[in-house]
């Protein structure tokens, strides 16, 4: 290797990143994920350690009859699916979950792609061009970013939950075009996550949905933070509000679900388009059957058993309110997700090593995934944690964050 030719395009950026307390490392996890797990410390021993940290906001991946579930589907379907879905990967797992997909989430038909990213990437640039419009959240998912990107369309991006700024860009998008005498029907696509990662809030969907249907354009979410999460049955955003569905429904299987892919749902012409455009669908290797099957089991889980929803619901409440009690400075969140916002990429790395030390995984989010400054402890919740481990974990995460001043 020509270790001189690899500088050039490494060295600068990861001396930076260093230099920024911006570079990442992973730690290793010697156990499945769930509320408590057992972490690789830096001198080689084992700690058991309260995991709040963890988007498998149902724990379902330890849940018996679905480990023995998809070790059947493994025994039934083999270890590999052979070929991409429009080939010779297409197996009856497959159509079974996309059509339970589909009556889960109340739609007409839905399709599934190997990750959620995947997902995002393929809708958006298989549904929009250079000459058509997306009008995208400014806190959106990169997975939704370079979507827009890809697709090569005009985006407009639209302050954090601020719609009448969505108005002003699509009329600004509109003048646009009308100042180019461009004779053709105006194309516009909204983008947005059901629940923003990194802040636990939601989407004003019901505002959204008509916002879109004044404006003649088409809506999109992402609910991958939502399904499972959101909504009486964690059937997501629509539920949660009381509301229709946006036009677009994207989801992953990878969290709350606790297997992997991603999804869209909603009407059949939608999904057959996809079908036929979307290259990240087209062009890959489907998903292993016994993936696909466990995603499907784990779904049908969910149907069954909304106290898993309710308890993760009850938990985050629990939680928020006993961190405001200890005098740290959090809201009540919509979603599982709560952000500790503590500013500075250092401290927030020192006050995540400390809480790791004591038996509490939260790692510290910092720049590029959120703003310079606005480095932070993101807790997500588990519907298996108990209180008294909350209530631990709420104490000393105030005590570290006091020490930290």
């Amino acid at each position: 290797m020509n270790e001189r030719i690899l500088d050039l395009f490494t060295k600068d950026a990861l001396e930076t990143a260093r230099a920024n307390n911006t570079y990442r490392s992973m730690r290793l996890m010697e156990t499945p994920e769930s509320s408590c797990v057992k972490i690789r410390m830096s001198n080689g021993a084992s700690q058991e350690q309260i995991l709040l940290a963890s988007n498998s906001y149902l724990d379902l991946a330890n849940v018996d009859e679905l480990k023995q579930a998809m070790a059947q589907a493994v025994l039934e379907w083999g270890t590999g699916s052979g070929g991409a879905r429009l080939t010779t990967g297409n197996k009856t797992p497959h159509q079974e979950l996309e059509e339970f997909i589909a009556k889960f989430k109340g739609e007409e038909s839905a399709i599934t792609f190997n990750t959620g990213y995947m997902a995002n990437v393929g809708t958006i640039s298989a549904l929009c061009g250079k000459n058509d419009f997306v009008f995208s959240d400014e806190l959106n998912h990169a997975s939704i970013i370079d979507g827009i990107r890809l697709s090569r369309a005009k985006c407009f991006v639209y302050k954090h939950n601020n719609m009448a700024d969505l108005v002003r860009v699509i009329k600004e998008a509109k003048s646009e075009q009308d100042a180019k005498q461009d004779a053709r029907t105006f194309r516009g696509l909204i983008v947005t996550d059901a629940v923003f990662s990194m802040d636990g809030d939601l989407a004003n969907l019901p505002e959204l949905l008509r916002i879109a249907r004044e404006q003649g354009v088409l809506l999109m979410i992402d609910e991958a933070h939502a399904t499972g999460v959101l909504g009486k049955t964690g059937r997501g955003l629509a539920e949660h509000y009381g509301c229709a569905h946006a036009d677009v429904t994207v989801g992953t299987l990878s969290k709350a679900v606790a297997a992997e892919g991603g999804f869209v749902a909603g009407k059949q012409q939608l999904i057959d388009f996809l079908r036929n455009k979307a290259r990240s669908f087209i062009f890959t290797t489907a998903m292993a059957p016994a993936v696909v099957a466990a995603a499907c089991n784990n779904l049908r889980y969910i149907d069954a058993h909304p106290e898993r929803v309710q308890n993760l619901r009850d938990n985050v409440k629990f939680f928020c309110e006993a961190l405001q009690r200890e005098g740290v400075n959090v809201e009540q969140s919509p979603s599982a997700i709560v952000p500790i916002v503590i500013g500075d990429e250092a401290r927030a790395l020192e006050i995540s090593a400390k809480l790791q030390d004591a038996g509490i995984l939260i790692p510290a989010i910092r720049y590029p995934t959120v703003a310079k400054g606005q480095a932070r402890l993101r807790a997500s919740l588990m519907a298996t944690h108990t209180h008294e481990q909350l209530h631990a974990a709420a104490t000393t995460i105030a005590q570290i964050i006091n020490d930290c001043l």
